[in-house]
Parts: structure tokens; sequence; C-alpha cells
């Protein structure tokens, strides 16, 4: 025992306190469920009565808005303010917040003010945004339970905008927070900050060969290093780079230079001093710290001291004024490369006039030469970026309205669609990325909802096809951006329709036939609500035939989305390239095949057991694709019965592999192969946790438990998008 600590008394820690001691790090090849806990209930202070869109109506939103803008420009002496206003640094923790968004798995942005939490609350490019959330806290403490986190972050960077003289777009309410760290996110597999860009590279010379699902170029950026490719200036290689991170996000190159141009009008860098003096971040601070990181040990350590990027200087002569300025000083001026007092590489004007020098943010008896960082010569240097920069920089009205979009883009993007927003402040118009969906005005009878089961059920249609159509369509719904399910129906059009998932053959069949139904049917039920309800049918007819007399809960009221209302481009990163569920794998990869199962359960917002009964009912329904046997651990296949779970732990029974993903399961006596299995079916027998839930479905007594554990999670599945359930 280390008795190192003079005067401390040696005590037994009963509990691992400490952050990565865990015992399951003996076994670090055991299937990690934690991702399938996040957010666990218990976290949450407010208890599961709490409605955040019903608290969010009370808000006096005005007043709210009024409040901060005034919060702007009252200086406060612990973090003064930069030409007396706060605005720079709202808009970049608004920035923060939102820019880790990324596209392939919709994880990340400001949806959840993740912000407050480590890592992102820490990372190197974060660096002094707790000064900013410090600085809220009065104006959250007087809102309190009508305003989250989540969305005074963007509020807050869209009245410092306001309070510059920018007009913005509009703002939605809606993000709910979250009370622990979303620890189990891939943000890379660096172990340091800032390693080099070879890490998540396939090939460093491809800038477009970035390792899936990241953005950022580097472990602890928010897009690239502002310096250059790890920190070398190149601004054509640089522009490369914003390309890729900023396509990641669902930007194209004239929302990227209007971002770029928009987020450096106003405001400054940070780097007046020895980077090395700067201390612990947030989480790595001493507790008497109180959360309060990057203590810097230069001059003051603030106002005219601070280093947070180590590039020094604002971008424009007025920083706290929206106008036309960074393309002014951008076109006016040759630059050269100079070092900021930080050591970090910056660009410079050269024979600037001195009137085009801002003021010191806090000496206004001195001006100081603006900067550009090695993405903003980007704008100037790359030939597509500089035909868009020129046409922003000659039609200044046709630049506010591009940037006005593309920031309501990039701190929306990740709210879902339209019906998720909240408050006055919405924008009327529908935008493309939003997924639009028309909404319906019929309502269903009992007695409208079973006749249509009968049809549809006696249709010719299998069992297994409507299962499977509607299983199909639910399953692309993601709830780290809330885009995909089942409403709109999209699985009719491009890209859904040519999946490989999908099984186009059979879906078009399925496709053709309910819209024959639907043809001739007085009062015309959406095809999205045809397709939920056949699948509903179909599962409740099974559990039917399991000797479960069941009613399998359906909801109408989806639209049908048209091609005009898809941006089918975006759709196509939620494309299925796997699916545990249907036991199907595009083709074989690096990852496990339960491990994508968990990435895949966790964005459909699914718990552990959720996932067992659904996988088990699944196998007995024969919903594999392509209609494989592999776990289909019953002679009495589409009946919603328990034998998956009955078989899966029966001990006449072993498991000897034959393939990659392939398994035998064998009779001990007869040595006869009774079925055939892969890896995520097994998985449910081997992995601990997993097993407990599959003995517990296979119980006698648990029979019924099982089917209706098994309608419940199908009906969440069916409707996770369906907001207007939810409010």
């Amino acid at each position: 025992m280390d008795h190192s600590k003079t005067g401390k008394c040696p005590v037994h820690h009963g509990a691992n306190t400490e952050t990565n001691k865990s015992v399951m790090n003996w076994w670090p090849k055991a299937l990690n469920l934690d991702i399938l806990h996040q957010h666990d209930s218990k976290t949450n202070p407010y208890g599961e009565n709490f409605n955040y869109a019903e608290e969010f109506k009370k808000l006096d939103l005005e007043g709210l808005k009024t409040d901060l803008k005034k919060m702007m420009t009252e200086s406060q002496d612990w973090w003064p303010a930069d030409w007396g206003h706060y605005g720079g640094l709202m808009i970049r923790m608004a920035w923060h917040a939102a820019g880790t968004y990324r596209i392939a798995d919709g994880r990340g942005g400001s949806n959840t003010g993740n912000l407050r939490f480590a890592p992102l609350n820490s990372w190197p490019d974060n660096g002094n945004l707790d000064k900013a959330r410090r600085l809220l806290f009065p104006i959250k403490k007087k809102y309190g339970n009508k305003i989250s986190w989540a969305d005074l972050f963007i509020l807050a960077g869209n009245m410092a905008y306001e309070s510059m003289g920018f007009k913005t777009f509009g703002f939605a309410g809606g993000r709910e927070d979250i009370w622990h760290p979303e620890k189990d996110i891939y943000w890379g597999n660096e172990k340091e900050w800032l390693a080099e860009t070879k890490n998540r590279y396939t090939n460093v010379e491809d800038r477009k060969s970035l390792e899936n699902p990241l953005a950022a170029v580097q472990m602890g950026l928010i897009y690239v290093n502002p310096q250059g490719v790890d920190g070398n200036p190149d601004p054509l290689r640089t522009a490369q780079d914003l390309r890729m991170t900023f396509s990641r996000m669902a930007m194209n190159d004239e929302e990227t230079v209007a971002l770029t141009a928009g987020g450096h009008t106003v405001g400054k860098a940070h780097g007046n001093g020895n980077a090395e003096l700067v201390g612990e971040s947030p989480e790595g601070a001493e507790i008497h710290q109180q959360g309060f990181g990057w203590q810097n040990a230069n001059g003051k350590g603030k106002a005219g001291d601070t280093v947070t990027s180590g590039l020094e200087g604002a971008w424009t002569t007025n920083p706290t004024q929206w106008d036309n300025g960074y393309f002014d000083l951008l076109f006016k001026y040759e630059w050269e490369l100079k070092k900021s007092p930080a050591g970090a590489w910056q660009w410079e004007p050269i024979n600037i006039k001195e009137e085009d020098k801002p003021i010191d943010a806090h000496n206004p008896s001195k001006r100081q030469n603006p900067i550009m960082t090695d993405a903003d010569m980007a704008m100037k240097l790359d030939p597509e970026f500089r035909k868009i920069s020129e046409k922003f920089y000659k039609n200044p009205a046709y630049f506010n309205d591009t940037f006005a979009r593309a920031w309501f883009k990039l701190t929306h993007r990740d709210l879902g669609p339209k019906n998720r927003y909240l408050g006055a402040d919405a924008p009327k118009e529908d935008l493309i990325w939003q997924d639009t969906v028309p909404t319906v005005n019929y309502i269903l009878s009992d007695s409208e909802i079973e006749d249509l089961k009968a049809k549809i059920l006696n249709s010719g249609l299998s069992r297994t096809d409507l299962i499977t159509t509607a299983w199909d369509s639910a399953r692309t719904f993601r709830g780290s951006d809330f885009r995909g399910g089942a409403n709109g129906a999209r699985i009719r059009l491009a890209p859904q329709k040519d999946w490989e998932g999908n099984e186009p053959q059979r879906l078009e069949k399925v496709l053709a036939k309910l819209a024959e139904i639907q043809a001739g049917l007085a009062k015309k039920v959406s095809i999205a609500d045809l397709i939920v309800l056949g699948g509903t049918a179909a599962v409740e007819k099974a559990a039917h035939e399991a000797g479960v007399k069941i009613k399998v809960p359906f909801s109408a009221g989806r639209g049908d989305a048209t091609a005009e209302m898809t941006d089918a481009e975006s759709f196509a990163v939620l494309e299925p390239i796997h699916d545990g569920f249907r036991n199907w794998l595009k083709k074989d990869y690096v990852v496990q095949p339960e491990e994508l199962l968990l990435d895949r359960t966790q964005l459909m917002g699914l718990t552990a057991p959720e996932m067992t009964a659904l996988i088990g009912g699944m196998r007995v329904l024969g919903t594999n694709h392509n209609g494989t046997k592999h776990g289909v651990f019953t002679d009495k296949v589409g009946v919603l019965s328990n034998d998956f779970f009955v078989n899966l732990t029966d001990m006449r029974y072993s498991w000897k592999p034959v393939g990659e993903n392939l398994y035998n399961i064998v009779d001990r006596k007869t040595g006869e192969t009774k079925w055939t299995a892969t890896r995520v079916d097994l998985v449910l027998g081997s992995n601990s946790i997993l097993r407990a839930y599959a003995e517990l479905y296979a119980q006698d007594d648990n029979r019924e438990k099982f089917v209706q554990d098994f309608v419940k999670a199908w009906v969440k599945v069916m409707n996770a998008d369906r907001y207007d359930l939810k409010k």
C-alpha cells in the first residue's frame, strides 16, 4: 500500500471512483454494452414526468433575448470582454457546440448540450469556452428549466450576431440536455491531443480518405488546423481539408465559404503569450479551480494576455460589427506568414494602412495587425473558393442571406424535422435538409384500422414480407440527429428503394400491393401508415399463433414524402450496411458484427433488453435478409414464440465455428447439425449480460412476457420518429 502521502490515513476503497478504472479492464475484448446505457434515467435530475416542450412554452423568449443582448456588453473583471463585447466568444461557443456534428452517424452537434462535459469541454479547440458558460450561468439561473443549456448555447450565438448588426435566419428550441458525458462516441483512435493527421487517414496525401465517421482532421479540433495541415501552412492543402470536413457536415463549397467568412467577420483569436504557461483543461484542473480550466500564467492571464488557439489578432477592422470587412481586407492586401507571440503560424497583411488595422481589444490607444488563418487564405487561393468569395464580396446582401441560412443549418441540423422545433422564432420556410414530411388530416377509427389490417393480411403478401418492409422503413431512424424512420415512407423513393439492405425486388412487390390497396380505399390512407400497419398486423397474427392474445398498438398519422421533398444525396448516409436484427452484413468489416449491432441499436434508441427481445422475435418470424436460416432456432417459423431463447440456452447443443461469421449448432448426442448461426446470434448466449436476458426469455413462465416485450419494442421502433405523439 502506498503510504507516500504523509499524514494521510490509508483507507480501503470499495468502489472504483477514478476515470477508466473498471473491473472490466481485466477483459478488454468483452463486448461493452455501456453505449446502450447512455443517459440512463438515474442521471437525469428532472425525473420521468418532466416535459421540456411544455416548459419551453412558458419561456419569455423576448425577455431572454433582451437579457442575452444586454449581457454581451457587460464586461466582467474576472474575464474581460474583447472591445467590451462578448459577441465573438458567444458565437465561438455556439459554433463549437454545433460544429461536432457529422452526417455519417448523426452524432455530435448541439442537440444535447454535451459541450458541458468531457471530452468536449476540455478539447484544445474549445479552450476558454468554460468562461462563456460561466458568463451565461446567471441567465440560465434566471430562466431555469424553461431553457436548456443546449438551446441557450445556440440562442446566445444568435443574439451575439444580432447585437452586432446581423439579422439571423431564426432560432428554434427543442434541444434537451443530457446529464452524463457521451463517452462512447468515437472521436478517433489517437491517444494524444492534436496527433498528426496520419492517424485518421488511409492515405495522408488523399484528404478524402479521412476515416469515417470522423469529420475533424485531428483529435481535439472541431474542423481543421488553423495553422495548416499538421500545423504546416499551405492554403491549397488546407482547402482540401476544409472541403472534406465541411462535406462531412453536409455543407457544400458555398456554405463552407460563407461559414468561414461569417465566423471570422467578428471577434478575434487569442495567442498573446507563451502557450507553455497555460494550465490544465477544465476536466484535468485541480479541485479548487472548480472546473475553471486553462489557468494562464502569462501576465494577468486574461484580457490582452489571453492564450487560446495560439493565433493572435482579429480578422476585420471592426470586430464587433457585422460588415463585409472580411472580404475587403482579404482581397485588398497581400498576406505573408508570421508567427504569433505564442509561436503559431498566421498570415498578416503587407503594408496595411493604419486605418484598416483593428483597435487593440483592451487598449483603445493602439491598433494591431489583422490576421488570417490558413483556412482563410484558402478562401483567396483555392480557385473554387475564390470564385465564391469574390461573389460574396461583390454582393454583400447575397453573402448575408447565404451565411444566415448556413448558420441556421449548422446550428439546427441535428435538431431533426420541423415538427420538433419550439418557439415563435422558428422560420416557416421548408428547407430541403429538414426532411419535411406532409401532414395528414385523417383519423382512423378502431373499426377502420381492423378493416385495413384484414385487407392487408388477405392481400397475398406474406407476414414476413409485411414485417420486413415495416422494419426496413423504420430502422433508418437515428436518435442522434432525429433523421430517418417510417414517417414519410421514403423507402418508396430514391435512394432507399434501391438499397441492397431493403431487398429491392421484394420491396417493389410489397409496395405495389400496398399501393393497390390504397387505391381501393374511400379514405386515402398514406402508404407510410399502410407499411407500418401491415407489419403491425403481421406481428399481432404471429403472437396470436403463439397463444398470446395481444393487440399491437398502432397510431395513424404518417405522411408520404415526395421526391421533391427529399435530398437524395444526403439520405445516402442513412443506408444500412449491416442489420443484426435481420442477420445481415453487406460485406465483411474490420469491426465485429456484434459491435456494429450495438452501434445501430444505440442510434435507434433501444436498450439492451429491447435489442434482445427484438432479435429473438425477428429470428423466429423468419425475417432474415434474403431468407437465410442463420439463427432461426425454431421449427415453427412465423410464430412469435420464445424458441430462439429456449434453443440458444439448451445445453443439448454445442456450437462449432465453420467460417468467419458462421457456426453450426450441433446435437451433442447425434452429431447432427440442427441449426446455423452468426456471431450476432451467439453473442446473446456468450455475453454474460445478454445471456441473462436470454435466459429470462427462455423461461417457461415468460413466454407471454417475451411477446409483450417484443411488441413494446416493435412499437417503439415504428413510432420512433412520431414526434407528434411525444409533445
